[in-house]
């Protein structure tokens, strides 16, 4: 017997009061179809009214036109709980739930996307929450904002500090979820899933064991629906012993702005010569150092921002296949793509789960993190996650606060101070007019990483921007490099609100990132891990 049903008839199985966990990240793997129909029930009967939501990675789409969008009604949402939430262009209209946020109309929770992951799988066990290490001393930990995003979140707690073992601790408890909304390419008569057409797994099958576990229902939204037993056992990554029902959007989109790109799915391979490289220009530069700062033979996560053109430096430079990049959502391998495509890659060696990629970050067994800064504070904290004034432009963590929370190396890259007047002449840098808004600040104004915490643990962390590199040490951030054409005091003491530590041995950034050719990048191959050297480290 089908388990096919009609938008609109699957909308309709969502009681007032339900907690509902829906799988996306960004314009990838949303069921925009499923949420558009609960917005338009919702909009003609009232119903479902006061629901909680759940959205692990993202909760829609980076334009802030899709996703959760379709349901930020008020009296629909209750209350939602995200590891990121749509930005929208800061130019344009912040997306509605943005609105609902900033407005204090519903408790709205910023947590990170792996113990959101690692929330289901509890609850799917029944066992009582989560307790972790992730987020202490950054906006995670109640001793600071305790994950709220809004003055309504604050007189719901969902996390506190305990004391486990003699160590403090982050706990979690569990939400359970009464429904689960999951996407998927291809269902059988009987439910089985396939994901042949989508960029990554995310974690539809941790969302769909939490709520049938729970007795709850799960709703997968395809693209298409075939004969039973026509898909291969070993294709099917959640079996229809766990899916209810199943939605057909035959216009299903791969990402937000892609129809179908089999190179994005791993059903072809693109030529290396069909990938663009960055043009050359401030941020180039940047990407360029950075890449710098890799080794080969290492596996290293990308964030979004200048560090994502870090793949294409390499592919410039003759270097591609020389770093496994390993992304959130669970791409290994391959050339990562950029814009409404990021959390996808062309060419990859495989796809993880999210939740088990979240597993391999937080527990720190990759080789470096590249990520973006909007702030720096002076105890070496960077900020992500909340600017006061850009609120919808910046969407929250995501992963963010996993990958770092325990990273043997990170590297940050970013713009030294916001709006200043740059260009590149003869091999220099040229400040022709410095910003307005310092980004080196005496406290960042949300701590999305902890300098502190780094400290104690020994990270290695590097600061790359147009015009500097720093250090973290124990006694603050240390200037290692300025560009050439720069001036020491003017240009970089003089735009930080804290003072920077200036090393005895400062060098001039290498002249070649400034310069339009490749800059004859190679790269340290990683030593050998073996257990001595693992006993010995």
């Amino acid at each position: 017997m089908s388990k096919h049903i009609t938008p609109a008839e699957a909308a309709a199985l969502i009681p007032d009061g339900a907690i509902v966990s829906v799988s996306s990240s960004s314009g990838l793997g949303c069921p925009d179809l499923m949420l558009k129909a609960i917005g338009e029930r919702f909009e003609q009967t009232g119903h479902p009214k006061d629901i909680t939501t759940l959205h692990p990675i993202a909760a829609g789409d980076m334009s802030g036109i899709k996703g959760v969008d379709h349901i930020a009604r008020k009296g629909l949402l209750k209350k939602i709980i995200g590891g990121s939430y749509p930005s929208g262009p800061s130019t344009s209209e912040p997306p509605l739930i943005w609105q609902m946020v900033t407005g204090n109309e519903i408790p709205a929770y910023n947590v990170p996307s792996g113990i959101l992951f690692d929330m289901h799988r509890e609850a799917a066990a029944k066992r009582p929450g989560v307790i972790t290490k992730v987020g202490l001393d950054t906006f995670v930990d109640p001793a600071r904002q305790g994950c709220a995003m809004n003055e309504a979140a604050t007189a719901e707690p969902i996390v506190e500090r305990i004391t486990f073992a003699g160590e403090q601790w982050l706990f979690f408890p569990v939400i359970v979820p009464k429904v689960a909304i999951i996407r998927a390419t291809t269902a059988d008569e009987r439910g089985n899933l396939t994901y042949e057409h989508e960029g990554a797994y995310l974690g539809g099958l941790d969302q769909a064991l939490a709520a049938r576990n729970n007795g709850g229902i799960v709703i997968a939204q395809v693209k298409r629906i075939t004969k039973e037993g026509s898909l291969r056992p070993h294709d099917v990554r959640v079996p229809g012993m766990l899916v209810d029902y199943v939605v057909v959007d035959p216009d299903q989109k791969q990402t937000t702005q892609t129809d179908y790109d089999p190179a994005i799915s791993g059903e072809l391979m693109r030529p290396l010569s069909s990938f663009r490289v960055p043009e050359f220009n401030i941020q180039k530069v940047i990407a360029r150092r950075v890449a710098q700062e890799l080794q080969a033979d290492s596996c290293v996560n990308l964030g979004f921002g200048i560090s994502a053109n870090v793949p294409r430096i390499l592919l410039e430079e003759g270097l591609h296949g020389s770093v496994t990049w390993v992304i959130e959502q669970g791409a290994v391998g391959g050339v990562p793509l950029l814009d409404f495509a990021f959390g996808c890659a062309s060419n990859a060696d495989a796809f993880m789960p999210s939740p088990y990629q979240f597993t391999y970050f937080q527990g720190a067994g990759f080789d470096a993190s590249l990520l973006s800064f909007l702030e720096i504070g002076r105890d070496g904290s960077v900020n992500v996650s909340k600017l006061s004034f850009r609120p919808h432009v910046t969407a929250g963590a995501g992963g963010f606060v996993d990958i770092t929370a325990r990273a043997r190396k990170i590297v940050f890259s970013g713009m030294f101070n916001a709006g200043a007047k740059l260009s590149i002449r003869d091999g220099k840098l040229v400040i022709e007019k410095e910003g307005k808004l310092k980004k080196l600040v005496n406290e960042v104004e949300h701590v999305t990483f902890s300098g502190r915490r780094a400290v104690e643990q020994g990270q290695d962390i590097t600061y790359v921007t147009e015009r500097a590199v720093m250090k973290l040490t124990p006694d603050g951030i240390v200037l290692t490099e300025i560009a050439p054409g720069v001036d020491l005091l003017s240009h970089i003491l003089d735009q930080a609100e804290f003072p920077l530590i200036v090393s005895p041995q400062l060098k001039t950034m290498d002249a070649s990132l400034f310069g339009e050719g490749p800059i004859g990048l190679s790269l340290p191959v990683k030593p050998i891990r073996t257990l001595e050297g693992l006993a010995h480290g």
